[in-house]
């Protein structure tokens, strides 16, 4: 694992480890306003994280606290603990369940003696050995540095640089002062990248408007990779591990009648996620706010699976698109028990249930996935003049047109030419019709 912060110790650490992976002690500060329950989950993310990050866990510390202490994170008692076990196990680093303050970091080095890692620095390692395109890297090299940013601390200072020449003498810049100015250089320039990316996916997405667009969203490791690869007999990466799929994949999909659509997989969600992560990945999660329908893939074996529903639902209210039509899918329904598997069924009634890996339930909700976005749908007619060539443009970009013919009307200005368009459109996109084709809209005749 790459070293955290990038800055000296004050103390002396202990010896490179050659072989083997690094070992970890992880330490959480309960609040006691969280369930047990949650706090457990949490704890027990943060070893996962660690491990798919490449560490060994040797030891787990946590405490029960009614605020997080702004100095040292946990209470004094817990420090001299931690740094116990961090000589008894000779540990190479400490991980942190929550986001610590520059303050906290500088106590804690000098308690302990190796180097430190919070939660949002842990998320941020594993993604950047994850991404393997070229705006994945993009996307984790900008995380990274808004990350870096806020946590450069005065310890730089012996480094204070001076120019030399007369009349040039000055107090100088100090080394924080130049790594904050490069951070944001090079910020600048990974960000005209992305929106040159951004550029080229909407260009591609204009392509491919007129199909309807299905968004998979869900915790991390929920299954959403595997589900696309079985509605859309894709080849995307499906491992059992935390962020294995980082960059937007899309495929068509085929489901009942020949109905088709674009179908989107997604970053997983997960508790605590880095907000500058969200803000970097924008070009991928753009393919989540500019679909037509979620799927909400949820993880039926997880025993608080409600827990990261929430916790998927918050993340989505953040990106404002939890307004969004949804359909629940419960994946992995195969490891569940018969009873408990009728009773998810009771509680949740309009979700779906498959697993995707086993091919389980997938004809049935291909057909209910089809129903659910035909029942979105509305028709429409438009009779637009033939001059209005952009909007009879964005009209067939936009929705599905399934009849059209040239008629002739008389107006005060002589006979006019109009295309007359039927076409069926999701409510989201007639939204988006709706300022552009207004004048020219005519209700469907009844009978």
């Amino acid at each position: 694992m790459a070293p955290h912060y990038g800055r000296p110790m004050k103390r002396s650490l202990h010896a490179t480890r050659t072989s083997g992976p690094e070992t970890a002690v992880i330490v959480a500060a309960v609040l006691r306003d969280r369930s047990s329950g949650e706090a457990t989950d949490s704890l027990e993310e943060l070893v996962q994280l660690a491990t798919t990050a490449g560490a060994r866990v040797v030891g787990r510390i946590s405490q029960s606290v009614s605020r997080l202490n702004p100095s040292t994170y946990i209470g004094a008692g817990k420090v001299k603990e931690v740094a116990a076990i961090v000589a008894a196990k000779k540990a190479d680093l400490v991980i942190f369940d929550d986001d610590l303050s520059p303050v906290q970091i500088r106590n804690l080095e000098n308690a302990f003696g190796c180097k430190l890692l919070d939660r949002s620095g842990l998320i941020l390692d594993i993604f950047a050995r994850r991404a393997k395109t070229a705006v994945a890297k993009t996307q984790v090299e900008l995380a990274q540095l808004e990350y870096l940013r806020t946590r450069l601390t005065r310890q730089w200072t012996h480094l204070s640089r001076q120019q030399g020449g007369i009349g040039t003498r000055g107090p100088g810049e100090t080394q924080i002062e130049t790594d904050r100015r490069l951070i944001g250089r090079r910020m600048v320039t990974l960000r005209q990248r992305l929106t040159k990316i951004d550029r080229q996916r909407t260009t591609q997405r204009r392509g491919r408007a007129h199909l309807v667009r299905v968004a998979l969203v869900g915790y991390t490791n929920a299954g959403k990779s595997t589900l696309l690869n079985g509605l859309a007999g894709a080849a995307v990466t499906a491992e059992d591990r935390l962020f294995a799929t980082l960059d937007a994949t899309t495929r068509i999909a085929t489901l009942g009648a020949g109905a088709r659509v674009l179908v989107s997989d997604t970053v997983g969600f997960i508790r605590k996620l880095p907000h500058n992560l969200i803000e970097s990945f924008k070009s991928t999660l753009d393919e989540v706010r500019q679909s037509d329908y979620l799927l909400h893939v949820v993880n039926a074996h997880h025993p608080r699976f409600a827990d990261q529903m929430r916790v998927v639902n918050e993340t989505l209210q953040t990106m404002g698109v939890l307004d969004k039509p949804s359909m629940l899918v419960f994946n992995k329904i195969d490891v569940l028990e018969a009873n408990a598997l009728r009773a998810l069924k009771r509680e949740y009634a309009g979700a779906a249930f498959i697993s995707a890996l086993r091919n389980i339930g997938m004809d049935d909700f291909g057909r209910r996935l089809q129903a659910f976005v035909e029942r979105d749908h509305v028709e429409r007619v438009a009779l637009v003049p033939v001059s209005e060539g952009k909007t009879i443009a964005l009209i067939r970009r936009l929705s599905k047109v399934v009849d059209e013919d040239i008629v002739y009307a008389e107006t005060e200005d002589g006979r006019t030419c109009l295309s007359r368009l039927r076409y069926r459109v999701s409510r989201t996109r007639a939204k988006d019709l709706a300022p552009h084709v207004a004048p020219f809209v005519r209700p469907e005749p009844e009978g």
